[in-house]
């Protein structure tokens, strides 16, 4: 009888010891152990990380602001929300102007992307000049802001960069007609011309007439056709052809 009882002893303690060893298979017993997931970490990651707010990348210009001497425009390249290039597509010419121009913009250029802003000096002796630029370049950080996305949104450029895509105004270059120059600016968006303008058309005489009538349609079919591809108004060669001209030159600048 003793060695029954040690027997069956003994195979109850090996019985006991095998189910001590046996790892747990259920999931919830291992993360009440301290061993959480793997997938449940990278999860968390990336949920940071799209929590991060885009910064905004691109060519942006800005209202052009009426001065006592002339229009001053300004055009802004962003990279990652940070200026890196400031231009004045406009700006007071024809005798002194010119002059001032060639001295205060450059001086201005620098000022904007060193404060990355419009809180910049005046240039002396070009006061208008220097107003005119800094409500332009307010103008021009305003868009660059809008174009942002709000934080925690996943919108992006569409062009694996991760900023936002602007919407940009590119004024091509003027060009010489038989009647006069002809220059046109347009509005670009996800890559598609949104909006069209003459800057500059024939006037005096019947070619004021003529670009009153041709204009217009250019503008719409430019938008329509999303390129320099239009046909010209009967009555406006010359117009028309000065105007796909600067069109094809303003798309250029766009990279469309």
């Amino acid at each position: 009888m003793r060695r029954v009882v040690l027997a069956t002893a003994a195979t109850v303690s090996g019985v006991v010891l095998l189910l001590s060893l046996k790892p747990a298979s259920d999931p919830g017993a291992a993360a009440a152990a301290g061993g959480a997931a793997p997938q449940q970490t990278a999860a968390a990651q990336e949920s940071a990380q799209g929590g991060a707010q885009a910064a905004a990348s691109g060519t942006v210009t800005g209202d052009a602001a009426q001065t006592q001497y002339g229009a001053v425009q300004v055009r802004l390249t962003v990279n990652n929300g940070k200026i890196t290039k400031a231009e004045a597509v406009q700006a007071p010419k024809g005798g002194q102007s010119d002059r001032i121009t060639a001295d205060a913009v450059p001086k201005l250029n620098q000022e904007a992307v060193a404060a990355q802003g419009a809180d910049i000096d005046a240039v002396s002796g070009a006061t208008y000049t220097s107003g005119g630029y800094k409500q332009s370049l307010q103008s021009a950080l305003d868009k660059v802001k809008a174009a942002e996305p709000a934080e925690g949104s996943s919108q992006g450029s569409g062009d694996g960069s991760g900023g936002a895509q602007i919407t940009r105004t590119v004024t091509g270059k003027a060009v010489q007609t038989q009647y006069g120059p002809v220059q046109v600016r347009i509005t670009v968006s996800g890559g598609k011309i949104t909006e069209a303008e003459a800057v500059q058309a024939p006037s005096g005489g019947t070619s004021s007439q003529k670009t009153e009538l041709a204009v217009p349609k250019l503008n719409q079919a430019a938008v329509a056709a999303g390129s320099a591809d239009i046909d010209s108004v009967s009555g406006a060669t010359y117009t028309s052809t000065g105007y796909q001209q600067s069109l094809q030159s303003a798309l250029d600048q766009a990279g469309g």
